[in-house]
């Protein structure tokens, strides 16, 4: 069954050149042109991915993930022109999962678009279940939790959690995991790692001050601690 993708953008010109491109790709593709006529699709549709332009009237891109991580984990990539690192901070923070900014490259976009479809979906793993203190992972139901809670990860987080948890209580280089992250399809800067790994902190209940979980490694990397008490 084809995987179907929501295009939200405003312009009508870059609805036909995506929903020409990815049809031709085997994808459903969906169009929406502002965030209201999107929460609408998702209703009705289900998309498997939102690809998300972020300057649009009546609902912006900003407004609409914060309205659909109410509902929903569906992932998320910004399609912008904006270029400064605190807009993409604000998209990171509200839940979107990776981000490319106008012009780009149609196979740049598909093979992120794979990316995150892969890292969204269930785990083949031998040892789908990583347990550490209180929090454990779930490779089999892509789901993290904190004891009995349950914790909404974006697909980029469970990626980054999940390879820190492998490795607990050795150091992971900075470099290593941005290299992990490009070569999943993410973007793999250093600026944005530290938004994720501060993310996922604050979703683990972390001191941010004083971590319990993730530890810096300073110049270095971050640690998943082996013994949480």
């Amino acid at each position: 069954m084809a995987r179907k993708i929501l295009v939200v953008d405003d312009t009508r010109n870059v609805q036909v050149l995506l929903s020409d491109f990815l049809s031709g790709q085997d994808f459903d593709v969906i169009t929406a042109s502002d965030g209201n006529e999107a929460l609408n699709a998702v209703h009705v549709h289900s998309p498997d991915l939102i690809l998300l332009d972020i300057m649009m009237p009546n609902m912006d891109g900003y407004q609409f993930i914060t309205q659909l991580r109410r509902e929903s984990n569906i992932p998320v990539i910004m399609i912008t022109a904006k270029q400064q690192e605190s807009d993409i901070i604000r998209g990171f923070d509200l839940g979107a999962d990776d981000y490319i900014t106008k012009p780009f490259r149609m196979r740049e976009l598909l093979v992120r678009m794979r990316a995150v479809l892969r890292r969204a979906g269930p785990t083949e793993s031998s040892s789908p279940l990583l347990v550490i203190g209180p929090i454990s992972l779930d490779r089999s139901k892509h789901e993290v939790k904190n004891g009995p809670h349950s914790l909404d990860l974006t697909p980029l987080e469970f990626f980054v959690l999940e390879i820190l948890m492998e490795s607990a209580g050795q150091m992971v280089k900075r470099a290593d995991l941005c290299t992990r992250l490009i070569e999943n399809g993410y973007s793999g800067s250093e600026a944005t790692l530290k938004i994720h790994i501060r993310n996922l902190r604050l979703k683990l209940g972390d001191d941010l001050s004083q971590p319990r979980y993730i530890e810096t490694v300073f110049g270095l990397g971050y640690r998943f601690v082996e013994t949480v008490e």
